[in-house]
């Protein structure tokens, strides 16, 4: 094939097979970030002597400025472009990640210097696989779009499913050798990046700030109220599950005295569930908006269902049986809403409230675990909570999200716009 018909192939919304792989490891690389240190967080607090809690803020520390700046790494790559926040973001997580192994054994380890080696690693991984998503929304049209994300969502939970086993695995060298494991995942994915995608280059210049701004304004304006559920339904779904998660860890680890690698694999359950039927619903929902949310609510009913009835199981079999329920229901939620929202809006603008979306799942992931650990005394009060909050998203989804903005193309444009110009030709 000629660079001429990869060109237009390219332009016709159909990159090549490389480019999907490429973006659909950032994802899976961000995951590591976090789940691969929870085996090694004991061994980590004995070296560091460090309490519990303490050693808990290297996940915390992560978390957090990474959900803060996923915001302002959307801004970015609005403004300079896609492949250069997340090509520059990719760089500083692997530089994160070799200074936190140089402070895990400079000087027998120092645990100030590991912890602001996390925060570096989670400013570069706020602009991986938030940004991901909004260059696989411009890279692709309509009727493909929401099988790559589907895409991208499974790669999301394969990382989650391989983490803890890779973790595990890698401390078996050393507690702090899966730092510098961290730079020969980010620098090849980086250099793929760069020379395998071809970013879609805006007709115009990104308008001025403070126009920019009032766009974004006019956008919530507008689309405000359903685009607020969408977010919303997002974040309960994260914090249910992985909250859910954290549950079965403790239950099968004190209930049954299961735990390593073997614990690792009964949790990748519920997260297979996830990652196949992302997969399956990207590849079949297309461009339909109606099925999209069709298979939202079903989703969410699903998952309010499943959560409500959690405190009355006390087999394992019949939990994990449960929770593999649960990761079907949010497969069928997160590549829906992730279509909707990567399409709802233009180029010029689709980086920031992607982003906004993203850090909002975000905080749901990060609130989930503690919050279970939290009320795990109180089962009753922690799993019906939940499914009032599920079934109230259920509601608020079924009133707001009624017809969503049309979903655009690559090039930012609408299908009614595009259709009004073919037969009305200028």
């Amino acid at each position: 094939m000629s660079s001429a018909t990869v060109a237009t192939a390219e332009q016709q919304g159909s990159p090549k097979l490389s480019a999907l792989i490429t973006l659909s490891s950032i994802p899976l690389i961000m995951v590591l970030g976090n789940s691969m240190l929870i085996p090694v967080l004991p061994k980590a607090s004995s070296v560091l002597g460090v309490t519990s809690f303490q050693v808990s803020l290297l996940i915390t520390l992560f978390s957090i400025p990474a959900a803060i700046i996923i915001p302002i790494a959307g801004i970015l790559s609005d403004r300079i472009g896609r492949k250069k926040v997340i090509f520059f973001s990719l760089l500083l997580y692997g530089l994160g990640g070799l200074l936190a192994g140089f402070a895990s054994i400079w000087k027998g380890g120092s645990y100030s210097l590991l912890l602001a080696s996390r925060i570096i690693q989670g400013i570069g991984a706020a602009g991986t696989a938030p940004i991901a998503m909004v260059l696989v929304s411009d890279l692709y049209k309509k009727e493909s779009r929401s099988k790559a994300l589907g895409i991208i969502e499974a790669s999301n939970a394969m990382g989650k499913v391989l983490s803890p086993i890779l973790g595990s695995l890698i401390a078996l060298i050393t507690w702090y050798a899966m730092f510098f494991v961290f730079p020969v995942f980010t620098i090849p994915a980086a250099i793929a990046l760069w020379f395998l995608i071809k970013e879609p280059t805006a007709k115009k210049e990104p308008p001025p700030l403070d126009e920019y701004i009032g766009h974004i304004k006019k956008i919530f304006q507008r689309q405000g109220k359903w685009m607020m559920v969408t977010f919303l339904a997002g974040a309960i779904t994260m914090f249910t599950m992985f909250g859910v998660l954290f549950y079965l860890s403790n239950f099968l680890e004190q209930a049954y005295k299961i735990g390593g690698v073997i614990k690792g694999f009964v949790l990748a359950i519920p997260l297979l569930a996830l990652c196949g039927t992302a997969y399956f619903t990207g590849s079949h929902v297309k461009e339909k908006t109606n099925q999209m949310r069709r298979l939202t609510l079903i989703g969410l009913i699903i998952l309010a269902l499943t959560v409500g009835i959690v405190p009355w199981l006390k087999q394992p079999v019949i939990l994990i049986s449960v929770t593999f329920l649960m990761g079907i229901g949010s497969g069928l939620i997160l590549p829906c809403l992730n279509t909707l929202i990567t399409s709802a809006v233009g180029l010029q603008e689709r980086g920031i409230i992607t982003s906004l979306y993203s850090s909002v799942r975000f905080f749901g992931v990060a609130l989930g675990p503690p919050v279970f650990g939290a009320l795990e005394n109180r089962p009753f009060l922690l799993f019906i909570g939940t499914a009032v909050a599920v079934t109230l998203v259920v509601f608020l989804s079924l009133v707001f999200i009624q017809r969503p903005q049309r979903l655009r193309g690559k090039d930012g444009r609408s299908r009614l716009l595009i259709r009004k110009r073919r037969l009305h030709p200028a």
